[in-house]
């Protein structure tokens, strides 16, 4: 790891402020029409970046897009973290914390069956699986982020992001009516919600939309699936590192991504009851803040006539491993309960 001297950081940094201005701006953009209009400040970040794109072709701006978009990214997976405690896991009892991993596994694997069906790259069936598994948009880009750099990386994280971030809208809508009309109860809707729906403030706002004790529940199962990021990142990054050493690449990469182990060690910490509230509150925002940028970064970096040239396919794959986890789980908690 290279060591920058005071003046090569300065100059470093200088480079980066033109295009992290332009991509802070996107962000605020983002979040003033989210909060005002009640949708996905990560899906309107991705939106407004992509019909900015031709800014990222200026030089001047380049290197801070980059910056956004990947470093920025995994300080803001990291600090999740502090959203969760090992109490979280103790609250949801074995037996569930068992069927979520079979879930995350399985949605995974469907991914990287339909990419076959579909003879499409693996690696969009992972981010599409891996995605709609965890915990949405975040998931995607954390992901890309330990895949083998690919020309078309880019633009299949751009449109799994946009995929389950519109498909997750969708749900915090659709998924409350879902489990009125199955009859579950609240801790059963709850669940539900908390293991279907992509994205963490979507599964907030369609449990809570219930009542609080659904919303608690959607919560904390949602939270459990983000606690599975981790490990699903370790595995990719292995599989990832085996089989380039088999191709004979010389590029390395690391055993364990450094966002991962800060992701655990914050969790950690978090679970000692040290942390202040307004630590974690504080935390939070500016996790969210980050994955914001990230992804308006994202955008900016990403040509939308590179996206609509995928076809089909790749929206068929969304919205079917989506459907497949929603009837894993339905169907788990009809014949558990």
């Amino acid at each position: 790891m290279t060591t920058l001297t005071p003046p090569a950081a300065i100059a470093f940094a200088k480079t980066l402020i033109p295009g992290l201005l332009v991509t802070a701006l996107v962000a605020m953009a983002a979040a003033f029409l989210g909060s005002h209009y009640k949708g996905s400040m990560l899906l309107f970040a991705l939106l407004l970046g992509l019909a900015l794109h031709f800014i990222s072709e200026d030089k001047r701006c380049a290197a801070g897009i980059q910056f956004a978009s990947s470093t920025v990214l995994r300080l803001g997976v990291a600090l999740l973290g502090l959203r969760l405690t090992i109490d979280h896991v103790v609250a949801l009892g074995w037996q569930t914390v068992v069927a979520l991993m079979v879930a995350v596994t399985l949605t995974i694997a469907l991914g990287l069956l339909l990419a076959r069906l579909f003879k499409v790259e693996s690696s969009l069936g992972v981010l599409i699986g891996g995605a709609t598994a965890i915990c949405g948009a975040s998931a995607a880009l954390a992901i890309s982020s330990v895949l083998p750099k690919t020309p078309h990386l880019e633009r299949d994280t751009t449109l799994t992001v946009v995929g389950v971030t519109t498909l997750s809208t969708a749900a915090m809508v659709v998924y409350p009516l879902i489990t009125q009309w199955l009859g579950f109860d609240a801790v059963m809707a709850g669940q539900f919600i908390g293991a279907t729906i992509h994205d963490v403030a979507q599964v907030v706002g369609a449990g809570y939309s219930l009542s609080p004790q659904a919303g608690d529940a959607a919560t904390i199962t949602k939270l459990m699936r983000v606690a599975f990021l981790m490990p699903v990142l370790v595995v990719i990054s292995l599989v990832v590192r085996k089989r380039l050493a088999d191709a004979g690449s010389a590029v390395k990469t690391p055993l364990l991504p450094w966002f991962t182990v800060a992701f655990v060690v914050l969790m950690l910490v978090n679970s000692t009851g040290w942390v202040p509230s307004a630590v974690q509150s504080g935390a939070s925002n500016v996790s969210q803040a980050f994955l914001v940028l990230a992804i308006a970064g994202v955008g900016l970096k990403t040509s939308l006539k590179d996206v609509t040239q995928l076809g089909w396919r790749p929206v068929a794959m969304i919205f079917l491993v989506t459907l497949g986890l929603a009837f894993l789980t339905g169907g788990y908690l009809m014949a558990t309960h």
